[in-house]
């Protein structure tokens, strides 16, 4: 039988990049499959706090095994902003185009336009907390630039590359992207865990 967990997200493009990453080796739940209907608040201070709470929230609550994430654009000539908050950088309502609208006025003065892509995902299993990270270096566009990808991607230039995120589509994406670095190690730990 496959080893079963829960995604604590309503992110359904994040949903399916990392079944897509995780393949299918292991049967991923989203919160709508649980019937959990809450928008989990992220009141954490980091992406590791705000992972934990999400976690946290779904094993309290209705007992399973399960994994969240939590992931942030750090850009640097912002001080690393739009960072913790990047889902919800230009208001509450996690509007992506307003967000990299709001991202791309912040730097319209700004000579460097160095960042980076970090995602955290917090495992909760056994009453044990795991963390996995991944990064990715890259720069901001100056403009949005493909029709793929999902928030930041259509601004986000990887490093070594010329196309943003959202030119890539979603294979090339996967191999190199700060989330799929991140899952290829959880990937690994669950592997080595024979957990079921």
């Amino acid at each position: 039988m496959k080893k079963q967990f829960v995604f604590a997200t309503n992110n359904l493009h994040k949903l399916q990049e990392v079944r897509t990453i995780l393949g299918n080796d292991f049967d991923v739940l989203s919160l709508q499959d649980i019937h959990c209907l809450v928008d989990i608040p992220e009141t954490g201070a980091t992406l590791q706090e705000n992972a934990l709470i999400k976690a946290l929230y779904v094993k309290n609550n209705y007992g399973y095994a399960c994994f969240a994430d939590d992931t942030g654009l750090e850009v640097e000539a912002l001080d690393n902003a739009p960072g913790v908050y990047s889902a919800r950088y230009a208001g509450d309502d996690h509007n992506s185009e307003r967000n990299v609208e709001k991202l791309l006025k912040e730097l319209l003065d700004k000579k460097n336009r160095k960042a980076r892509f970090r995602t955290v995902i917090a495992f909760l299993h056994d009453n044990q907390e795991f963390i996995f990270e991944g990064q990715v270096n890259g720069t901001i566009a100056t403009e949005r630039k493909g029709n793929s990808g999902f928030g930041y991607d259509p601004v986000f230039v990887p490093e070594g590359y010329h196309e943003t995120f959202a030119e890539m589509g979603e294979n090339e994406k996967n191999k190199i992207s700060h989330r799929a670095l991140a899952v290829q190690r959880f990937s690994i730990f669950l592997k080595s865990l024979r957990v079921g």
